[in-house]
């Protein structure tokens, strides 16, 4: 068997977090969403059945976490930080698909979410 793609999903993992531009969204907070495609080989573990030949989502998860707990002004910002510390611990990783959402942000209009998506690779 040749694997020509794999990927490690994680979809709406959920965060109350405190990013924003207005004083009311760094003080109150808001609740948010991060969709995770992980680009990497995945066929060793496919055969071996070990933990050592993937990534852990757990620890992906734990690692989004401390970076949704620092405040940033921008989701953009957030985004960079989480795919940087990604690429730094995991070293597997080839390329990493994030998108961030913010429920319901405060824009005076009836919208269900706002967020950014990256794509993004370890090598140009």
């Amino acid at each position: 068997m040749h694997i020509q793609k794999s990927h490690i999903l994680l979809e709406d993992l959920r965060f109350y977090a405190y990013h924003g531009v207005s004083p009311q969204e760094q003080q109150i907070g808001n609740e948010y969403s991060v969709y995770l495609e992980l680009g990497m080989d995945l066929s060793k573990a496919a055969e071996s059945d070990t933990l050592a030949d993937t990534v852990s989502y757990a620890e992906v998860a734990e690692t989004v976490k401390k970076e949704m707990d620092i405040p940033s002004l921008l989701l953009e910002h957030v985004c960079g930080r989480i795919v940087k510390h990604l690429f730094q611990h995991f070293p597997l990783l080839q390329e990493i698909r994030i998108k961030l959402y913010k429920r319901n942000p405060p824009m005076g209009t009836d919208i269900q979410r706002a967020g950014v998506s990256m794509s993004c690779s370890r090598h140009l």
